[in-house]
């Protein structure tokens, strides 16, 4: 039931994706222009963060867990993953790059993925109910809402000492990195928004059904057990992302409040992403003051090999190249 539930969302996300938020996740396939992907293509790409011991504080009645990379005396970065993702999808080469260049990095998981709280007995949505009532107007129903993965990013920083931070976020982490950027600006340093969106709305174009469809077999894999059990050593947790999708169409089209950032902003987006195309990122800079926009040829919805050059150097030059 919980296939066929799933399966239904994303096939109606295709006919209503016009006026519903959708958002992207990664996974192992980083060859593939259109793939969901961690940034590096070997057989363990986040194989040093993954020696890393899990640390774990509770945030907002949620346990969190997290790894700290770097001195703690340098500039920090706090990173946030996307769709049903876990830290352990930004893979060691960005995240190390930075420590390199000066930083302390804030790996986490956000609130229903990974080491963090899980809110698999809370059960899924009834997809089509919700979709029908956003069809009408109505306020959907979920668990929890960009919002409140925003103030658990500030809570963690918080619990950390950490009182200002460069935001960076991937995908539906660069959702989260948005509202964090907007309602906690006096936390952040800057903000970078990687493969990411305001929200979908008219204005802005669909994603494709082909990465739709991956999309869809993530979430839906026949071989439920083994295929959970091989995504989540990935760092993938496909029982969240009906939760997680929720949360991101309660949030809405967020199109005023991106509006109000007033930090320096930095969006980078694929030339060549068929899931949230490159229209949405160009969107997101015009929409923030100042803001600088950089495209990479070639980079689907993930980071590939090719692409992280540019991205290390544009986000050192954003972020002032650490000390």
């Amino acid at each position: 039931m919980k296939q066929k539930t799933t399966a239904l969302f994303f096939s109606l996300l295709i006919v209503l994706s016009s006026s519903v938020s959708v958002t992207a996740s990664e996974s192992s396939q980083a060859t593939d222009k259109t793939a969901l992907s961690s940034p590096i293509t070997a057989a363990d790409p986040a194989a040093r963060i993954r020696q890393l011991e899990l640390a774990h504080t509770t945030v907002n009645g949620v346990d969190i867990a997290y790894k700290l990379l770097g001195d703690s005396d340098k500039p920090a970065v706090v990173m946030i993953m996307g769709l049903g993702a876990s830290h352990m999808l930004w893979g060691d080469n960005l995240p190390y790059q930075l420590v390199d260049a000066g930083y302390q990095v804030v790996l986490f998981d956000n609130r229903d993925v990974g080491g963090s709280q899980r809110f698999d007995e809370n059960g899924q949505p009834t997809i089509w109910w919700q979709l029908i009532k956003r069809q009408l107007g109505f306020e959907v129903d979920a668990e929890y809402d960009l919002t409140d993965m925003a103030a658990d990013t500030v809570g963690l920083m918080d619990k950390l000492n950490i009182e200002r931070a460069h935001i960076v976020g991937a995908s539906m982490g660069g959702m989260i990195a948005q509202v964090v950027a907007a309602k906690y600006p006096q936390r952040s340093l800057s903000l970078v928004s990687i493969m990411s969106t305001s929200g979908f709305g008219p204005h802005l174009p669909a994603p494709d059904p082909e990465s739709s469809n991956m999309l869809t077999d993530l979430a839906t894999n026949e071989n439920e057990a083994e295929a959970a059990d091989r995504l989540e050593k990935r760092g993938m947790y496909p029982d969240a992302m009906p939760r997680q999708i929720m949360s991101v169409l309660k949030s809405g089209d967020r199109t005023e409040q991106v509006k109000t950032i007033k930090v320096p902003t930095l969006v980078l987006h694929g030339e060549d992403d068929t899931l949230i195309p490159i229209p949405h990122g160009r969107y997101t800079a015009k929409l923030i003051s100042g803001s600088k926009f950089v495209s990479f040829a070639g980079m689907g919805h993930n980071m590939p090999e090719s692409a992280m050059p540019g991205i290390v150097s544009n986000m050192l030059n954003h972020m002032g190249g650490g000390h």
